[in-house]
């Protein structure tokens, strides 16, 4: 069984790696000191069981497992953590799988066995506390997971059942509805017409076509996006703050 180890602190990663080399049933098959990495390595190992930490810098444990069950076959995934008892109970009431910091051999021993598949259901339900908007997007491209930084993402565009990710390096389909997007990223995206999510740090201006229709005018892209009547007046306020 192909297990990778995800820590920001090396003496953590290095006692769990210690503490499985004595297991002949397990193999250390990578080793994450934060959660862009653990997908990174996730994707050339393939492994059965990731030991993930929940704080890290950057990308936290959270958001890495939520990519994580993205994938054909993810792995399962148990949260290490240094929080109190009292802490846990959300985790532990959504049957998540947790080693409480120092871990001892025999709990890490029957936390692999028990271990079982986090599904996107059970991510879904962590308690609201835990839940963070997340730094980056994952869609898959050509079979493989693709992480766009949420600071490169232009807009969000919604076309049936798809949704477009216009970002600096190109385009992605996700199928991700428009309305959860705008919900966990309203401190930095705009609705600007029933179709469209902005970045607001991208915003730089609005046109008025001949035909009395409003554009709205992006850094770094060419792109022109139509603003609806109803977020005109939305869409001009936020401007004119930021001039």
């Amino acid at each position: 069984m192909k297990i990778m180890i995800v820590d920001d602190e090396k003496p953590a990663l290095d006692r769990l790696s210690s503490m499985l080399s004595d297991q002949h049933d397990y193999e250390v098959c990578a080793e994450a000191t934060n959660g862009l990495e653990a997908i990174r390595y996730a994707e050339q190992t393939r492994p059965d069981i990731a030991l993930m930490d929940i704080r890290m810098p950057g990308m936290d444990g959270l958001e890495a497992a939520r990519h994580l069950s993205e994938m054909e076959e993810p792995p399962a995934v148990i949260f290490t953590t240094a929080f109190g008892e009292h802490a846990l109970e959300a985790f532990e009431a959504q049957a998540i799988a947790y080693l409480l910091k120092p871990i001892r051999q025999e709990k890490l021993q029957d936390a692999i066995k028990r271990a079982s598949k986090l599904n996107k259901a059970q991510l879904a339900e962590i308690a609201p506390e835990e839940k963070k908007s997340r730094t980056h997007i994952c869609a898959r491209v050509r079979g493989n997971l693709e992480l766009i930084p949420l600071s490169e993402i232009f807009y969000f565009q919604a076309d049936q059942k798809y949704v477009t990710v216009k970002h600096s390096q190109g385009e992605v389909l996700i199928e991700e509805p428009l309305k959860a997007l705008e919900s966990e990223f309203e401190e930095s995206f705009l609705r600007i017409h029933r179709n469209a999510l902005v970045s607001k740090a991208q915003m730089t201006g609005m046109n008025k076509t001949p035909e009395g229709r409003f554009q709205l005018v992006l850094n770094g892209t060419e792109d022109l996006l139509e603003i609806s009547r109803r977020h005109v007046a939305e869409v001009r306020r936020l401007l004119k703050s930021m001039a």
